[in-house]
């Protein structure tokens, strides 16, 4: 099989954001949420509630200032998690057979999303170049939607329609996951998360960043990662999306890691925390 190769030209290797902050897209927000910087001439963004008080809330912004190396606005601000805590396994099957799939085509547009993801995960360390071996998956491109826009068809006829923002690139693993031993770690239900939050005043809610991509997988299960697409076939070295099993890994790493934490003022669902507090103080 043929492969092309990557155009390296356009890209530059991103720098952490408190030696160059990066210029991101603001969406709208709702009007409980507004935009604050944490950086010079309107950098390093963050979202907070707009009906905070303003001694409460240049407090919040203090705070998040003194801890900023803690957040990540980029995917070079994000280390990784050390493997002495969390590493991810595939446990297959006894009785299994490997799957080794071709290719897909894609469309310009697609392949153009394809090879910027791959030149982004090649600098960032995530994924290495990798021969063919007995686990081969395809790559597609899934659509990101936008608002619904209302479009007139060929017959003059007015439809609702969602409109496509971008493209996403998603590894299809269905044949590795078949063949995959299920972990049955126990996701939280949401209604017992929200008993717990109820009837605290103040609630700050962080999003986990591409945390998924912070927990290595172990070496001997690399290889199963193995993807094909029109440059090439490469391998994670950290846990990617797609992966049966990555929801409990992920769930299982946050709890080790907040452990003291959970149920007493952080509430943590994937890679999403809800921190509570009686007062705001707290």
């Amino acid at each position: 099989m043929r492969f092309e190769s990557l155009d390296f030209s356009e890209f530059t290797t991103p720098k952490p954001s408190l030696e160059h902050a990066p210029s991101l897209e603001l969406k709208p927000l709702p009007p409980h949420l507004k935009y604050v910087y944490l950086g010079s001439n309107e950098t390093l963004t963050v979202i907070i509630s707009s009906k905070l008080l303003p001694d409460q809330e240049c407090s919040l912004i203090n705070l998040l200032s003194q801890y900023k190396k803690a957040i990540g606005w980029t995917m070079d601000d994000l280390k990784g998690i050390s493997p002495t805590i969390c590493m991810h396994k595939i446990m297959l099957e006894e009785c299994h057979s490997n799957s080794v799939e071709p290719q897909r085509r894609l469309n310009p547009v697609m392949k153009k999303v394809v090879m910027k993801e791959i030149i982004k995960w090649l600098d960032a360390g995530f994924i290495y170049p990798i021969s063919d071996n007995s686990w081969v998956s395809p790559v597609q491109c899934v659509s990101k939607k936008g608002g619904i826009t209302v479009m007139t068809n060929d017959e003059n006829e007015l439809l609702p329609t969602r409109t496509v923002t971008g493209w996403r690139i998603c590894m299809d693993y269905r044949k590795l996951n078949k063949a995959t031993k299920k972990d049955h770690f126990p996701l939280p239900f949401i209604d017992q998360m929200l008993d717990r939050l109820a009837g605290k005043e103040f609630y700050c809610f962080l999003d986990g960043y591409s945390g998924y991509n912070q927990i290595a997988i172990t070496p001997e299960d690399q290889e199963k990662t193995t993807f094909t697409c029109p440059y090439g076939t490469y391998a994670f070295r950290r846990m990617p999306f797609g992966l049966c099993n990555a929801p409990a890994t992920f769930q299982r790493c946050m709890l080790a890691i907040f452990s003291d934490m959970v149920e007493e003022f952080l509430e943590v669902f994937m890679d999403d925390f809800s921190v509570s507090g009686e007062t705001f103080d707290s």
